[in-house]
């Protein structure tokens, strides 16, 4: 009896708090998938990195070696000179010396990673007064840019997915959940061609040091908008048509994000990806519930009147002009 009455008070409790209880194990979920990636990629990449490390080390030792005449101390200064410069997009290197950073293509390039917050970080500026106007330029445009692809995709996704998943369900009579499913995955296997395989092949082929993986890592890291910069197209020294290519990529860029969220929001819309949602929301007290349900009821009572009114209005209006006469004017002629 007791462990009865201990179980089902157990139960009451964690539907009482099923909320809470979800977002706790979302929050511990996503901190074990931290750990998770935060394990593989150092398993992954450590041995990598310490084998560069002895490469280096043996390449500067012999190249100390050959030129005796120098110092390492010398030595030590012309890297720590040559590295500052290239993490500002400025290199030694004779191959790369004619191509400029920001010339008007490379800094609409630059613009529209900043805007989009991709950043690939091979650009930054480089005097005070472009690090403060990057600060202004960012502040104003990030937002300007969300209101920009939120307004874009509002009416793509009406054309692209409402209309069709609407079509299906009412012409041939489809559950509308199975359409939309369907709908959702042909459209991301439609993005996923045009925007990342097919993309990729012709980075593979334009990028002389590219292949396919490379070019594919690439488009993914752009279009998430991650930015990692170790891969930057139209970089090489010997690239043809380098101005119209950064125009091509910004171009693809802006329209990759656009098809990225409108992936996003079909799938969003989704009924089963709505009801796992709801699980870590926090619900809203029948108070606040009864409260917007009054208000509503207010406006549309408020509504309806006002209708009423204006279409009696409006009737009034319409009705042909008569010469409306009382009673007793009327009886009063019909005595004379």
């Amino acid at each position: 009896m007791l462990q009865s009455l201990a179980g089902s008070s157990c139960v009451r409790l964690v539907e009482q708090h099923r909320s809470a209880w979800c977002f706790a194990l979302l929050v511990l979920g996503y901190l074990l998938y931290l750990v998770f990636g935060a394990v593989v990629f150092s398993s992954v990449e450590l041995p990598y990195e310490d084998l560069l490390r002895q490469e280096l080390g043996k390449l500067k030792q012999r190249f100390l070696e050959e030129h005796a005449c120098l110092s390492e101390q010398q030595l030590e200064q012309f890297l720590m000179r040559v590295l500052e410069a290239s993490n500002y997009g400025v290199s030694v290197l004779s191959n790369a010396s004619g191509n400029w950073n920001w010339d008007f293509t490379s800094s609409l390039f630059f613009a529209s990673t900043v805007l989009s917050t991709t950043g690939y970080g091979h650009t930054v500026p480089l005097s005070d007064g472009g690090k403060a106007f990057c600060i202004i330029y960012s502040v104003i445009g990030i937002p300007f840019t969300l209101l920009f692809l939120t307004a874009v995709v509002q009416r793509i996704i009406v054309y692209v997915t409402r209309r069709p998943v609407l079509y299906f369900h009412i012409r041939w009579g489809f559950s509308k959940q199975v359409v939309a499913i369907i709908h959702a995955m042909v459209l991301g296997f439609i993005t996923v061609s045009f925007f990342f395989l097919i993309p990729a092949a012709i980075f593979s082929v334009l990028e002389d040091d590219w292949n396919f993986l490379e070019s594919f890592y690439f488009c993914f890291i752009s279009l998430s908008t991650i930015g990692l910069g170790d891969y930057v197209p139209g970089e090489g020294y010997n690239q043809k048509f380098r101005e119209l290519y950064k125009i091509g990529i910004t171009c693809y860029l802006l329209m990759g994000l656009i098809a990225m969220l409108v992936v996003l929001e079909t799938f969003c819309e989704l009924h089963e990806l709505k009801k796992f949602r709801k699980l870590f929301y926090v619900k809203k007290d029948k108070e606040e519930d009864q409260v917007h349900i009054m208000e509503h009821d207010q406006l549309s009572f408020s509504s309806i009147s006002d209708q009423a009114a204006s279409m009696k209005d409006d009737q009034k209006a319409n009705e042909p002009f008569v010469n409306s006469q009382s009673p007793t004017s009327n009886d009063s002629s019909l005595n004379n």
